[in-house]
């Protein structure tokens, strides 16, 4: 029987214990934390979104290959996960049709890492928690784990599932990716993804944090753009919600370049309503006000703003609107520019950008193109998608693959 370890009892390296030893291999599960899967019991506002309703598989973002992406996400599709979840681990699953997101019927974040841990135990794996993997590296035969406080594991195959940068309170701290470049792997840069923006000066937005709405926002600079159509939140350091953060990369990327191009630009489309139709509902007629029109597809007090940003006297009529009034109206409703002047970072970023090149490894089952025995999954590759339950969706999908390729050995191959 071939002995594996998996490092970090996160989301993927839970799923790879889980399938390393249902595939038949000795397994022990090496946690730094006192418990593990810390990131998923504060997913999802602490219901953890487990999953998409439905899978676009274009909404990923790597710089690494995209035939490759998907092929890994391909090798457990979205319907077989979701039967895993109900059918081997008990946990039902709903649908939140108005965005797109499978939960766990109850809610409770709690319940699918307790249950994830606990189907693990039932398939033998160990769980060894509080002891800090220090190290990895290839011997004779297998690999050798270093671990902080306790003897060095010799083990025939190695799972790394150690995470990014994000979120560090929950215990990560790229060590994985430290040691896997220093095993000779191309780690693309990394950066933080899916976090908060920040506006240091944000003039005329100053004052409407707590404000929502439902837009679609954009961010470009000279070598990538992303748009996103999801919640948008005014908060009082910025701008936060789902298409904020599934478009932050870019900004993020282009503030970390040094005397480089400017920043990205950030623009928002504040309603589904197109150019034509704002022409249409600001057409001169009667004596009715901007301020009303504008009020019966907003926010009255974001409105407010947007009318005099493009400077417009609130109490205009639409008969006294002039057709340069109207235009810059028109272009700040559908293109309106959002001032940014950084980003939340790590801290609050969901996951990790860049990571270990996809080309690193064997999309059939993750193992490392450099060291036999040496299986990469989840965060530390260079994948993520957007918010929606799609970055557990990879990591159950590379985790398990991870989990049976490494119990397999070279037999997977």
């Amino acid at each position: 029987m071939s002995r594996v370890a998996v490092i970090g009892a996160g989301a993927a390296g839970t799923m790879a214990a889980i399938f390393s030893a249902a595939t038949g291999a000795e397994t022990v599960l090496l946690e730094r934390t006192s418990d593990g899967g810390r990131k998923i019991l504060i997913s999802g506002g602490g219901r953890c979104n487990i999953l998409p309703a439905e899978v676009d598989e274009r909404r990923f973002v790597t710089d690494s290959s995209n035939p490759l992406l998907r092929k890994m996400l391909r090798s457990w599709p979205l319907r077989e996960q979701v039967a895993f979840f109900e059918d081997d681990l008990g946990i039902p699953l709903v649908t939140e049709h108005e965005t797109a997101k499978r939960f766990p019927a109850s809610h409770r974040a709690r319940d699918v890492r307790d249950g994830l841990l606990e189907h693990a135990r039932r398939r033998g794996v160990k769980l060894e928690t509080g002891k800090a993997v220090t190290g990895f590296a290839p011997g004779a035969s297998g690999w050798r784990v270093e671990r902080e406080g306790a003897e060095a594991l010799a083990v025939d195959a190695v799972v790394v599932a150690t995470g990014g940068l994000s979120v560090p309170k929950t215990g990560s701290d790229g060590l994985g990716l430290q040691i896997l470049r220093g095993l000779g792997h191309e780690v693309h840069p990394t950066y933080a993804a899916l976090t908060p923006v920040l506006a240091a000066d944000p003039g005329p937005f100053a004052d409407l944090a707590g404000v929502s709405l439902p837009v679609t926002i954009t961010a470009r600079d000279a070598e990538r753009s992303a748009t996103s159509t999801g919640g948008f939140l005014f908060t009082h350091r910025g701008y936060s919600g789902p298409a904020v953060l599934d478009v932050s990369h870019v900004l993020v990327r282009s503030h970390a370049i040094p005397g480089g191009a400017p920043p990205a630009t950030l623009t928002v489309c504040w309603t589904p309503m197109d150019e034509s139709a704002w022409a249409s509902a600001l057409r001169p007629r009667g004596a009715q006000k901007v301020a009303s029109v504008l009020g019966n597809e907003l926010p009255a007090r974001l409105a407010g703003v947007l009318q005099s940003r493009a400077g417009v006297d609130p109490q205009c009529r639409l008969s006294e609107l002039r057709r340069e009034e109207r235009r810059r109206l028109i272009e700040t409703l559908v293109r309106g520019v959002l001032p940014w002047t950084g980003h939340a970072g790590y801290a609050k970023a969901e996951v990790t950008g860049g990571g270990v090149s996809l080309a690193e490894v064997d999309p059939r089952w993750m193992e490392s193109r450099r060291h036999p025995g040496l299986y990469l999954c989840g965060e530390v590759l260079d994948a993520f998608g957007p918010i929606g339950g799609y970055n557990f969706l990879w990591a159950w999908a590379t985790g398990r693959a991870a989990g049976i390729g490494a119990a397999r050995g070279r037999r997977a191959v």
